[in-house]
């Protein structure tokens, strides 16, 4: 089979394609032939050697993937030959709070991703797809819709309350998918025109060109009515965390999730005291709010926004792609 892998060095220049046999399934595991992978900034950050440089090596990369069930191990209940699956980003967390040993089991950092045509996952490990997607579709969602998905829950949203997202990218264009179905208004940012002009074709109520207005915590304060939006998928980090505080409304909830605008820099934290605001770290999630996640995208017939589909041995270029920041919703590779 042919995979990808970090051996010493990181960068992208670094990533090789590899040859090795086809792993065989052990008790409780099954082997899944990979249809479709995706990119998260996470494994730009993780290929770059700027997520940590402590992660073991040699290291398969990547996250996100679907594909069919081929062979099952012995002692395995969940799954049959045939079954369309996706990995669960920690392959621990499979319900509940986080805790220490499931944070360890992080696909494509903790230990080796889905970059590889074939891949062995424990049976608890993995979610059935929505019928009605690709392979390519179902392997955005591991990160980025789960992401998006407990941003958005953990915030309580409801039908007739206000959301701003940061930037189109995967996560974002996730959430303004699942707060249009919510019933939800949504307020999103982009630096550039067309992509917020595609973000008011998918439900957006407003689009907010950051570069032209700077200050765009402010237009957000005038189109809510002085008020603030209910929630902020918050994922440049640092870099807007501040003006975030300044968008939101009294008791309003900030789900910090990125650190697409870097991750440093200094944030006042007052007005989170003075207007009572809620912000809580997103990392992800469980098994269980993928489970829940994928409910809602089959009744409502959700298809994930993808910009560019790369063969499996342009890898490169769709990391190159993801680092130039020109795409708007997700990157995937097909096998």
């Amino acid at each position: 089979m042919r995979y990808y892998a970090i051996e010493s060095e990181f960068g992208i220049d670094n990533l090789r394609m590899l040859e090795r046999e086809v792993p065989k399934p052990c008790h409780g595991q099954v082997l899944v032939r990979m249809g479709a992978v995706s990119v998260n900034y996470r494994d730009l950050l993780v290929i770059n050697g700027k997520y940590s440089r402590n992660l073991p090596l040699p290291l398969i990369p990547f996250s996100d993937g679907a594909g069919a069930i081929v062979e099952i191990g012995d002692g395995v209940s969940r799954w049959k030959p045939g079954d369309r699956v996706a990995g669960i980003f920690f392959q621990e967390w499979l319900g509940g709070k986080i805790n220490e040993t499931a944070e360890g089991s992080a696909l494509g950092g903790s230990i080796d991703g889905v970059l590889a045509e074939y891949v062995v996952f424990s049976q608890d490990g993995l979610v059935a797809v929505p019928a009605h997607l690709s392979y390519e579709e179902a392997a955005t969602l591991p990160c980025a819709a789960v992401t998006a998905w407990n941003a958005l829950t953990s915030g309580e949203l409801t039908c007739g309350q206000s959301v701003l997202t940061l930037g189109t990218g995967g996560v974002s264009t996730f959430a303004l998918q699942f707060a249009k179905v919510a019933g939800a208004r949504i307020i999103a940012t982009s630096s550039s025109n067309e992509k917020l002009g595609r973000a008011l074709e998918m439900g957006a109520s407003d689009g907010i060109n950051y570069r032209t207005v700077p200050e765009w915590e402010k237009r957000v304060t005038e189109l809510t009515g002085g008020i603030g939006v209910d929630l902020v998928v918050e994922v440049g980090g640092a870099g807007t965390l501040g003006k975030s505080l300044r968008a939101v409304s009294v008791g309003g909830h900030i789900s910090l999730i990125g650190v697409l605008s870097g991750q440093s820099g200094e944030v006042n934290p007052l007005p989170a005291t003075m207007k009572s605001v809620r912000i809580q770290g997103i990392f992800v999630g469980s098994r269980e709010m993928f489970e829940a996640m994928n409910r809602a995208i089959t009744f409502h017939q959700i298809r994930p926004i993808i910009d560019t589909v790369f063969p499996f041995a342009e890898t490169n270029e769709a990391l190159n792609y993801m680092q130039s920041g020109a795409h708007f919703g997700k990157l995937v590779i097909a096998f």
